[in-house]
Order: structure tokens, then sequence, then C-alpha cells
């Protein structure tokens, strides 16, 4: 069975993203070069413990980071555990291996003023592409929508009449998203545009190149990154940093955790919790500016 029937498990079974599975087929693709390159040995099904530790040995030799270290072995010990599933082990040589340590990421969000920068002041040009642009940046701050899930949009998915977004999440969850009426009115204005493309091919799609295919995931970074480098100073400038700025800036707001949990379409409280710190700071603001104690004599 081997590779090949664990990616079909991941695509038919787990339902993961393109995305994931793109990843999880690199790295356990990557350890089968090194298990065939450092000890002659063609088949990682039956490999055990020690080889696998020095592949991680040989990754940190390389500079790798512990993080994608980690994720590698993630990779690996979700293989085996399909090997074990389908008879093929018994046990998985992972089953006493210890993650590497690694210091806790903070990913800082926008800030309100960025956002209005961004979206207010920033001179987008009129033409499809400049309104699909910025149809793209509101939409991920105004929804918290995943990049994949942007990408899948479809035109059936915009409900004018109710104002809301049908979502497919992870795990080919749907959710129903509230919309902004300024949402909805660039939406309409960019479908207008979208309306006018010759060839488009790709036509359920919600969001279009100029040559009337769906966009790819590249794009929407590239895009993020494009525009948010002319008003922001923050080393990292991704879609996934402005999922984590609708969820900060809703939580500032007073926004309840729950309701920020839906929204983001998480399973558990626990996945929207690593987005509370920086309501943490803000409290602390408040805290110092509002309380008697801390007023100057």
């Amino acid at each position: 069975m081997g590779l090949s029937a664990f990616i079909s498990y991941l695509r038919l079974e787990k339902n993961y993203s393109e995305h994931t599975i793109r990843a999880y087929n690199k790295d356990i693709l990557e350890f089968e070069a090194f298990c065939k390159d450092a000890h002659e040995i063609t088949s990682i099904d039956d490999v055990g413990y020690t080889i696998i530790r020095s592949w991680v040995v040989a990754l940190v030799d390389k500079g790798i980071s512990n993080r994608t270290v980690n994720r590698k072995i993630s990779s690996l010990r979700a293989y085996y555990r399909f090997l074990q599933k389908t008879g093929q082990r018994c046990t998985s040589p992972l089953v006493k291996h210890r993650a590497l340590k690694t210091n806790k990421k903070v990913e800082v969000p926008f800030s309100e003023q960025e956002m209005e920068k961004i979206l207010s002041e920033l001179p987008f040009k009129k033409d499809f592409e400049g309104e699909r642009d910025k149809l793209i940046i509101e939409l991920l701050y105004a929804t918290g929508v995943r990049r994949a899930e942007l990408v899948n949009l479809k035109c059936t998915d915009f409900d004018g009449s109710n104002g809301t977004l049908k979502v497919l999440g992870k795990r080919n969850k749907e959710r129903l998203l509230p919309l902004l009426p300024t949402t909805m009115e660039m939406l309409r204005n960019y479908l207008v545009l979208r309306g006018q493309l010759q060839n488009i091919v790709d036509s359920q799609f919600l969001f279009l190149t100029k040559g009337g295919l769906k966009i790819y995931e590249t794009l929407v970074y590239r895009t993020i990154n494009k525009y948010f480098s002319l008003v922001s100073p923050k080393v990292k400038k991704s879609p996934h940093i402005l999922r984590h700025t609708f969820a900060t800036h809703l939580l500032n707001r007073g926004a309840d955790l729950n309701s920020v949990k839906e929204l983001l379409g998480h399973s558990s409280l626990a996945s929207t919790q690593v987005y509370t710190h920086n309501s943490i700071a803000e409290l602390k603001k408040v805290h110092l500016d509002a309380h008697p104690r801390n007023r100057k004599p």
C-alpha cells in the first residue's frame, strides 16, 4: 500500500486540504530519500526509531528549526499510525519519541490603524484586479476565513438577501458567516467587474484571475504581502495574520470567546485561546490607564 494509499486516506477519509496533503507527502518523501542515501534503505515501512533519530540529528545539523523538524516528525507519525491502522505494522517506531523544544510562537496582529490605512486610505486601482485584491483583504479581515477557504469560495456561497457567506472549512464542516454592509457592497461591486471578464473558465468560483481561472493560495499570500508592506513594518504579513487580526480585534472589543470560536470554525476553545494574549495586553493597557492607583500626583 505505502505512501500512495496514505495520501488517498488523507484526501478521502480525513478530508485534509490539498495544502496539508502536499506537506505530508513532501516530508515523507524527504525521509525516504534520507533513508536511501544515508542508510541504503529502500522502504521506510519497517524502519526503527534509530533511523528516524539519525534523520532528526541530520536536520538539526542542517540548521532546520526545531518547529519544522517537529512538523516533519508529525507527518511520519501520521504515516506509521496509518500503517498500524491497516495492519502493516504492530507498533509505531515513534511511540516513545519526544518533540524537540520550541519557543512559543507569538504572532503579532495588524493594528486597527493599519487596517484602516489599507482599506480606507490606500489607493487600489479601480480595475478588476484592484477591486479583487481589496475584497480579498476585506473578506479575510471581516470574516476571519482561512486562505484555503477563501480560494474555494463559490459564487453561490454569497447570499446577498441574508447578508451571509457559506464557508466550507476543515473536515468539510460548513459554517455560515455574517457579512458587514461594507463587505457586501464591495462584493457586489466586484461581481459586476467579474461578470465583464472574457473567457471565464472556472465560473463557479468567486475569486478569479483576470484570465478567468480560479485564484490560488500563493496569489493570496502575495496580495497580502504586497499591500501590507506599504503600511506595516511587521516582519510577518500573511493571510493567517489577518485571521489572527480578525479574532484579536473582536476580542479586544468585547466579543466572547465562544462566538469567536464559532466564527473561526474551531472545533474547541483551546484552538481559539491562542488568540487571546493580545486581548490580555489590551486589558493591561485599559487597567493602567483607568485605575486610580496609577494616576500621577
